[in-house]
């Protein structure tokens, strides 16, 4: 790829390299330049620009990124998103821990400076719709030769079973508590150790099967082991336990079980043992297990939880950032999910309430695409992207609600319709859930907008970076739909009435646009009239995009 500065004769079709703005004039890094655009630069007295210009053989990023994500190999639970300025996520489905294997992540990261992958720490727990993985193309292209040799060192692997990155969900097991009282231990400190252990084995989707609070004694923790139910045995005693031949191991081998490790090279956490019981895991808890603080004991804890086996080796393996007092802010494991990089909560907003005046009689959303009415292919296109719910806007009594039948969003009813486009918006809005962080709203007369153009406005969609209203554009730029809201704007759309658009709210947060160009004429593609059906079905693309 060449970069560097260029007279704007030499610039169009370029990338350019640096964000531009001069009066009203904007432009953003990374935008194909357009004679339209070098035009405009022209106007504002600039001549020449900082461009990069891939070679014959370069991969556009968002391309390198999207093969490089698709070849990863990755186990179930997981979600891929699409592609963005070369960036291509890997989130989480479930709560559980991620194994990652190092080496490979080390040998695509060597492929190719320009091509890189960025993981969270082996088994680290994670929590639904947390980031795991990026894959980051760094500059605008990367050789062709590069992106394939990390495709075959991807697929190579993956099909000897080698996986980059799985997820070992959390699975929904139990646990069997038994808390020791020593002579004057006061009941309040037994109290909350069982409240915090409870919470902590909670929080790893374990139900308790059973507790049962005894004596500080060797025959006393046998009797109880002999009783307890559940899959995973739990023991925290009301004295520190100091060796192998204390009441806790003691009491567990009384039972018949196996001591496997005594102590852990974590601090706190040192004084844990591990043992088996006619094959459930035993765990003796140390005593800061009474503290919600993180602990060696929850590394233990999420491996078990996880259906990841636990031995004495792989205890002795944690010393390396096992000083956890020393870290400034140790988490709460059930909280540790609030500062966790995590995929926002989508909804499509699917406007079909219009009624479809210029067509004639006819009735534009029940016209055939792809073997099926253009609402249901609509519908299934939302359905079938990456949002995380579908609401469609309905007219009251709507024939179109046939349609719709069993498939899988929430139909709401606009009983305002006739008065224009602006109440469908709003009503869609308002049906909005709280925990819902967008909202991408979707024309139903738009059919090449299909699950991969929703994906992409969703993959651009990080109001941590400013980018709080994605729009999409047609692929030389001229702005079209759908366009995703964040959160914030969802004020201003439910107070939108009539046949007033989200136009001004585009226009006065112009700050917060982030436009994403859709392939060919996508974006701008309406179905309104008989002429454009007609002009459509002479062309009619593959309405998947």
């Amino acid at each position: 790829m060449k970069f560097g500065l260029r007279p704007l004769d030499e610039a169009e079709g370029a990338i350019l390299a640096h964000s531009l703005r001069t009066g009203t004039l904007k432009l953003k890094k990374g935008r194909a330049l357009s004679a339209a655009d070098l035009d405009a630069l022209r106007g504002a007295g600039i001549d020449h620009v900082v461009v990069a210009v891939p070679d014959a053989d370069d991969v556009p990023e968002d391309d390198a990124a999207r093969r490089i994500a698709a070849a990863l190999s990755i186990g179930p639970a997981l979600t891929v998103s699409a592609p963005f300025t070369g960036r291509s996520n890997v989130f989480a489905d479930r709560a559980g821990l991620v194994e990652i294997d190092v080496d490979l992540v080390d040998l695509l990261n060597r492929i190719e400076e320009g091509i890189t992958i960025a993981t969270l720490d082996p088994l680290q727990r994670v929590h639904p719709r947390q980031m795991l993985a990026t894959v980051k193309i760094i500059p605008y292209a990367v050789p062709e030769a590069a992106v394939a040799e990390a495709e075959d060192l991807l697929v190579k692997e993956g099909s000897a079973g080698r996986r980059l990155l799985r997820l070992h969900p959390f699975k929904a097991g139990s646990a069997s508590l038994i808390l020791t009282r020593t002579p004057g231990m006061e009941e309040k400190i037994v109290d909350k150790g069982a409240l915090v252990v409870r919470d902590r084995i909670a929080a790893l989707e374990m139900r308790v099967a059973d507790e049962q609070v005894v004596p500080h004694e060797m025959s006393a923790i046998s009797d109880a082991l002999a009783n307890a139910k559940g899959d995973t045995l739990l023991i925290l005693t009301g004295s520190a336990t100091s060796d192998r031949g204390d009441v806790g191991p003691a009491g567990l081998l009384e039972a018949g079980g196996h001591l496997a490790r005594f102590g852990m090279p974590v601090d706190p956490g040192n004084l844990l043992f591990l043992g088996n019981l006619a094959g459930r895991p035993v765990v003796g808890l140390p005593g800061c297990a009474r503290s919600p603080k993180l602990n060696g004991a929850d590394w233990v804890l999420e491996r078990i939880a996880a259906g990841i086996p636990v031995e004495p080796e792989d205890i002795a393996a944690m010393g390396v950032g096992g000083l956890l007092k020393e870290i400034p802010s140790r988490p709460n494991p059930r909280a540790a999910s609030v500062a966790a990089s995590r995929r926002p909560t989508i909804a499509v907003v699917l406007l079909a309430a219009g009624q479809s005046r210029r067509m004639g009689g006819r009735d534009k959303l029940l016209e055939p695409v792809g073997g099926e009415p253009l609402l249901a292919h609509m519908a299934n296109a939302a359905i079938k992207s990456s949002a995380d719910q579908v609401i469609v806007v309905l007219r009251d009594n709507d024939p179109r609600r046939a349609v719709l039948q069993d498939l899988n969003l929430k139909q709401v009813i606009n009983r305002r319709a006739a008065e224009g486009m602006g109440t469908s918006l709003a009503e869609g809005v308002r049906a909005l859930g709280s925990d819902v962080e967008g909202a991408l709203i979707l024309m139903a007369d738009m059919p090449e907008i299909g699950p991969d153009s929703l994906d992409r406005l969703i993959a651009a969609f990080d109001p941590e970076e400013g980018r709080e209203i994605i729009r999409a554009t047609a692929e030389d730029g001229r702005p079209g739909h759908p366009v995703l809201f964040g959160r914030r704007f969802f004020e201003p759309l439910a107070a939108l009435s009539g046949d007033q658009g989200a136009r001004d709210i585009l226009r006065e947060n112009a700050e917060f646009v982030t436009d994403v160009a859709l392939d060919g004429e996508a974006a701008l593609t309406d179905l309104d009239t008989e002429q454009a059906w007609a002009e459509w079905r002479a062309r009619e693309p593959a309405a998947s995009g």
